[in-house]
């Protein structure tokens, strides 16, 4: 390989747009993969650690679903490294490195989900999940690389916003799948690893997947493998400033939803806070599919990007204050429709960005993997830092300003970032 020999397809900037068909296969297996990932935190686990630990499930709960957001931060960027040195032969063809990873963190993560629902212990239930999250960071990886490898820049909001909707779609078909199609929670488990196999395996099976030769993969070392997890933000500025928005906003929407249920019960006086809780979140995906695909467009079409992140923060900021100032039902639903609005925005147009400061096309998915650990970091902090603001700290008004702050400075810092407009 020398400085003049061309990029590999793999490599190379991708040109061609792609098909709505393609859309439609990456929106179906991204749903999937975030149905297995929400339903069982929203329904199966609390469920099944009802059954096992009655009298401790709140602190059971946070322990099982601690140790699954540690795995996601270490397996996701893992993954992907490993994703961008994968090069499989069958019958002397060559493979490519992404839709290997994508079936097979599927076919994994629906066994694991499986045998998770005939676990009757703690430590059962807590391996059981761990390794579902393994599996499903793998599959998440691979799929999350898929648009910087197969999307032209000026087509990636757009994308984005169809690829970002089934976080907030995958929670309600989730739950109805698991509460009113199916009953108990062994039938909701099998349902849910039939859905993911249903949704992602086409996804790998009937699109295409560019080989990577073997003179252009990165070295597979375990030191430099381990090495390459650091990137430099003297180096890389504008992936350091993404990975800190990224970080603060997922941090703040974490604060804002982690004691929704709560709040509906103890803030606004709810009188059925369950099914409050399914209105809110019924509205904030509303709001989301409302505004994601057709924000990313428009930031397609005008080639900017950050005043699209600065707006959707603001939009979420005013959601939280709505929610400090008068934590009042009519009030929670406008709140509830605001940041889904607000968060639409954010997912579709920052991802897009995000794809932009990428700092080697050899490394996509293992950097996509690190910004990913924005993602999952606040899930485990969250926790940390909202229980004392609540308890000690002014309680829920407190914890909503809170929310308003941190996700009005990440959205803010987003115009650090120089080599996007």
């Amino acid at each position: 390989m020398t400085a003049a020999d061309p990029l590999p397809a793999a490599l190379a900037e991708p040109t061609v747009p792609v098909r709505r068909g393609w859309i439609a296969l990456i929106f179906a297996a991204n749903l999937g993969v975030w149905m297995a990932f929400f339903t069982p935190i929203q329904v199966l686990l609390p469920q099944q650690i009802e059954r096992i630990a009655p009298d401790h499930k709140e602190a059971v709960f946070a322990l099982v679903t601690g140790f699954g957001a540690l795995a996601a931060v270490l397996v996701n960027p893992l993954a992907g490294a490993l994703s961008d040195r994968t090069g499989p032969r069958l019958l002397g063809r060559h493979l490519g490195r992404r839709h290997l990873w994508t079936a097979g963190g599927a076919l994994l993560g629906a066994l694991a989900l499986v045998l998770l629902a005939r676990q009757h212990t703690i430590i059962g239930v807590t391996v059981g999940w761990v390794a579902a999250q393994v599996c499903l960071n793998a599959m998440l990886a691979s799929l999350t690389a898929a648009v910087p490898d197969r999307v032209p820049v000026a087509q990636r909001g757009g994308v984005s916003g169809w690829v970002g909707i089934p976080q907030a779609l995958g929670l309600v078909v989730g739950a109805v799948l698991v509460t009113a199609v199916v009953s108990g929670t062994a039938a909701g488990y099998a349902a849910v690893a039939a859905a993911l196999l249903l949704l992602a395996l086409p996804f790998a099976l009937l699109t295409a997947d560019d080989p990577l030769p073997r003179g252009h993969r990165p070295a597979l070392r375990a030191r430099t493998l381990l090495a390459s997890m650091w990137v430099d933000p003297r180096r890389h500025p504008d992936f350091a400033w993404a990975w800190a928005t990224r970080f603060l906003v997922q941090l703040g929407n974490a604060l804002g939803t982690l004691y929704l249920l709560y709040f509906l019960t103890d803030g606004v006086r709810h009188p059925d806070p369950e099914g409050g809780l399914l209105v809110l979140i019924l509205l904030y995906t509303l709001g989301m599919m409302l505004t994601a695909v057709l924000s990313g467009r428009r930031s397609d079409r005008s080639g900017r990007r950050k005043v699209y992140v600065i707006t959707s923060g603001v939009v979420m900021a005013v959601a939280a204050l709505l929610l400090a100032v008068a934590p009042v039902w009519p009030m929670a639903l406008v709140a509830a429709l605001l940041l889904g609005a607000g968060y639409g925005v954010y997912l579709s147009v920052d991802a897009a960005l995000i794809t932009e400061v990428l700092p080697a096309a050899t490394d996509r998915a293992k950097d996509l993997g690190v910004i990913n650990i924005a993602n999952s970091a606040p899930q485990v902090l969250g926790p940390a830092l909202s229980a004392p603001i609540v308890v000690h700290l002014g309680g829920y008004p407190t914890l909503y300003a809170v929310t308003a702050a941190v996700t009005l400075l990440g959205s803010a810092l987003v115009v650090k970032i120089r080599g996007v407009a």
